[in-house]
């Protein structure tokens, strides 16, 4: 049973509301900016409601709460009251199952989803609709000249990014059960058919979603292979002259000009972890060149594989299900680029945005002696943002200054993993109605194959994770506390962090592998390792708390081991 109440660094953590409360640590690994609290406790539980609602899940959404602006959750499952702290005993669910209204129209709401593929027609609607619509309130939003604003206009526009961003944030979750469903459907199936682990099973996957090799790809690939035709702009490239200087004679240079523009443009205001606090790629200008330097010299990301890991794996599939098997495998091919897409193309690009219209709002008020620093112009919230630009009123420096220290400085490390109790695990999915049955063993393995990392011992140097792609690899390990880390990412580098976000992506072709903390074999890190066929270790729950940075490592994918070298 988790404490009451714990102190942190002189604050008193305490539960939000009545019940257990679980501390998110696999997609933020710091406090959270308001901006992106007021788009989480409102889009984050309304689209993963409403996505849960249509698919006959029974935990209706994760209730988010903050502290100290440290984000927790708790299960919400429909027909238990809020706080409750677990699931009423076999035979009251049973019972509910048969009275309870909404419990009954979402085990037949299950059955539906799972007979009409409901997720193929949620994926047109993605690509003919909700994508296109998104793309279009990004560019809107980024066409505005936020410097050339008066105070007020600028105001404005903090209010349409905050809205914007919950939106988006919104739209991000709506698809949750759309993305994650089908592939807790398939490894559902497959590890009882087979035998096989959810790794192995997941590398029949690689290959099948571009957006995980990075959210500018396409651009960067076409200005590698315009800068393979230019000797004259390769030695610009190439040049040991400050990287903002680099990349602004290339977006002159007659041959190359044209494209690399084009890539700096689609991933200029794109952020690199969750929050508005999060660095965007253009302020990242070592990266950027890096990058080009990188895909210039041909590094590229795996391409599918042949079908002789699939053969060996269908044949361990009994007889009478291998139709299920293909069906479901085609299923989650089909579906699999969703996942990453639904982040890039709506809450990633929407937080750059905020972060763009925030920092100007810093700039100005730093200008005017009202912020210590222009960049705590992320710690405020659009109300205080805009009493800063035209009132008398609004928070001190001295309070803002504060909240930046307080964010920048700690982390999930500090904070309690659990206020009040752990959370209970679901039911059973042998104690529900058939119907729900297989869709409650899919959310099962998929939120356990997120998050559920190993227990096996660490030493001073040697740690065991969950290995995520085979091969051995030796390098310099960069620690990466946060985007401003970035910077210090060489090629050939082996990455290792508390986690990844899909937004990570940018600095993703330089890695030689990867190693987190945090995470599962479904976790972002996980996908892009598989993706660039590089080694990945994740969930070792110590890395970057015994690896020093610049040490030398070995990453060995055949026994998920990291060794620690010097």
């Amino acid at each position: 049973m988790a404490e009451q109440s714990v102190v942190v660094k002189g604050r008193t953590f305490e539960a939000p509301a009545k019940g257990p409360w679980e501390l998110e640590s696999t997609h933020g690994s710091r406090p959270m900016t308001r901006l992106a609290q007021a788009a989480f406790m409102d889009g984050f539980p309304r689209g993963f409601s409403e996505g849960t609602s249509r698919y006959g899940v029974l935990l209706d959404h994760l209730r988010p709460g903050f502290v100290h602006s440290f984000f927790y959750n708790q299960p919400a499952p429909v027909g238990a009251p809020p706080g409750a702290m677990g699931p009423p005993p076999k035979p009251v669910l049973q019972l509910l199952s048969r009275v309870h209204p909404e419990m009954r129209r979402r085990h037949k709401a299950a059955a539906a989803a799972m007979e009409g593929k409901l997720w193929r027609k949620d994926l047109q609607t993605w690509d003919e609709v909700d994508k296109p619509a998104a793309i279009k309130g990004h560019r809107a939003i980024q066409a505005v000249d936020v410097a050339a604003l008066s105070d007020a206009e600028l105001a404005d526009h903090v209010d349409r990014c905050a809205q914007h961003l919950v939106d988006s944030a919104y739209l991000h979750h709506k698809y949750t059960i759309t993305a994650c469903l089908p592939v807790g459907d398939f490894l559902a199936g497959a590890t009882t058919w087979t035998g096989a682990g959810v790794g192995e099973l997941m590398g029949l996957l690689r290959g099948r979603s571009a957006i995980s090799r990075g959210f500018a790809s396409t651009e960067l690939d076409a200005a590698a292979k315009a800068l393979t035709t230019s000797e004259s702009a390769q030695a610009v490239l190439a040049a040991a002259t400050p990287s903002a200087d680099t990349l602004a004679t290339l977006t002159e240079h007659p041959e190359v000009g044209e494209e690399v523009t084009a890539y700096l443009d689609a991933v200029r205001w794109r952020s690199v972890g969750y929050d508005v606090g999060d660095q965007v790629a253009g302020e990242l200008p070592d990266v950027l060149v890096e990058a080009l330097r990188t895909a210039l010299a041909g590094t590229s990301p795996s391409a599918p594989d042949d079908d002789s890991a699939l053969t060996a794996l269908r044949e361990r599939v009994p007889a009478e299900h291998r139709a299920d098997f293909d069906d479901r495998l085609d299923q989650v091919r089909h579906i699999y680029r969703i996942r990453d897409e639904r982040g890039v193309f709506s809450d990633g690009w929407a937080t750059g945005l905020a972060r763009r219209a925030m920092l100007e709002v810093g700039r100005r008020a730093h200008a005017a002696g009202r912020l210590d620093d222009p960049e705590h112009g992320v710690e405020l919230d659009a109300a205080e943002a805009r009493a800063l630009l035209t009132t008398a009123d609004g928070p001190s420096a001295a309070e803002v200054a504060e909240r930046f220290e307080w964010r920048t400085t700690t982390t999930t490390s500090d904070a309690p993993a659990f206020l009040r109790a752990m959370p209970a695990p679901p039911p059973p999915s042998a104690w529900l109605p058939e119907p729900a049955r297989r869709t409650q063993d899919a959310i099962s393995i998929f939120l356990e194959s997120l998050f559920g990392v190993p227990e096996t011992p660490n030493t001073d140097t040697v740690l065991t994770g969950l290995s995520v792609n085979t091969g051995v690899y030796e390098g310099t390990a960069r620690l990466v506390d946060s985007s401003a880390d970035f910077d210090r990412i060489k090629q050939g580098d082996v990455l290792v962090t508390r986690m990844t976000s899909p937004y990570f992506n940018v600095v993703l072709p330089m890695l030689g592998a990867i190693v987190t903390d945090r995470g599962g074999q479904l976790c972002h890190a996980a996908i892009v390792a598989r993706e660039y066929g590089i080694p990945g270790i994740v969930g070792t729950r110590d890395a970057t708390s015994t690896i020093p940075d610049g040490a030398r490592v070995r990453v060995d994918g055949t026994t998920g081991e990291v060794r620690l070298l010097e």
